[in-house]
């Protein structure tokens, strides 16, 4: 046996018995593994950038005014979910764009918060005390909206950024941002109730505009949930800009 075929042999040998595990610590490292996206979720500010991501791909620079940190505190963050995997980072020019690694993050993070509300109360006594200093801005059920959506009884805006709109919205929908709100009231329909929608439960853009709408004599109410639970009902949802305008949709609700 030549010396090279002894050695091949030799760091096989080597190889197979470090790599031997038994089972207490197959077990031991597979939860350890699990462990580091318990680890990742540990954060309410980590929490809250996946929340931002789920919607659309962003800046770091843009997701630290979202969430109001210092883009230092924000960076370390999103280098902790990036090594949990469940985000990555590119580089487009002198910026660094963050986005979800995969969708399945996305099911998961509506998971993790559908199970969080189902068995922590304090979900919901925050979110009523919350809304009680906010006036009746209790939020349309989903089910009920789809109805009225089909009888035309609606319309619907979205008011998010209108990045976080072409990335996925819910068919129909028109783009009115909330910083655009004011500006483009006139050129909503004065003769059909408004259904304003955000990021789901935990954002406040739908809120401010009911707000507003109301003030300027409008009809209007909030859906709460989301792109993500609109999907998660099995419903489509678009992408990109809607072929309409609502010019007009105010042409035709004369």
């Amino acid at each position: 046996m030549t010396a090279r075929v002894q050695t091949i042999k030799y760091s096989n040998e080597y190889l197979n018995m470090s790599n031997h595990i038994d089972k207490r610590g197959f077990k031991d490292s597979a939860y350890g593994q699990l462990a580091r996206i318990g680890k990742a979720l540990s954060s309410p500010k980590r929490l809250e950038l996946l929340d931002l991501l789920c919607q659309t791909d962003r800046t770091v620079e843009i997701l630290a005014r979202e969430t109001e940190m210092s883009v230092a505190n924000t960076s370390q963050h999103l280098q902790l979910l990036e090594a949990a995997r469940m985000v990555q980072a590119k580089k487009h020019g002198r910026f660094v764009v963050y986005s979800l690694d995969d969708a399945l993050v996305s099911d998961f993070f509506r998971a993790f918060r559908v199970l969080a509300e189902d068995r922590l109360t304090e979900i919901e006594h925050l979110r009523r005390r919350f809304l009680q200093g906010n006036g009746d801005l209790n939020p349309v059920d989903g089910e009920t909206l789809i109805e009225r959506l089909k009888r035309s009884e609606v319309v619907v805006i979205d008011v998010r950024p209108i990045e976080e709109y072409k990335t996925a919205h819910i068919p129909g929908a028109l783009a009115l941002p909330l910083d655009e709100l004011k500006r483009r009231l006139s050129k909503l329909p004065r003769n059909q109730e408004i259904v304003a929608y955000c990021r789901g439960p935990y954002c406040v853009l739908a809120i401010d505009a009911v707000r507003v709408l109301r003030a300027h004599g409008l009809r209007a109410h909030r859906l709460e949930a989301g792109v993500q639970d609109w999907r998660a009902l099995g419903l489509p949802v678009a992408t990109g800009m809607e072929q309409g305008s609502i010019k007009g949709l105010q042409r035709s609700a004369r």
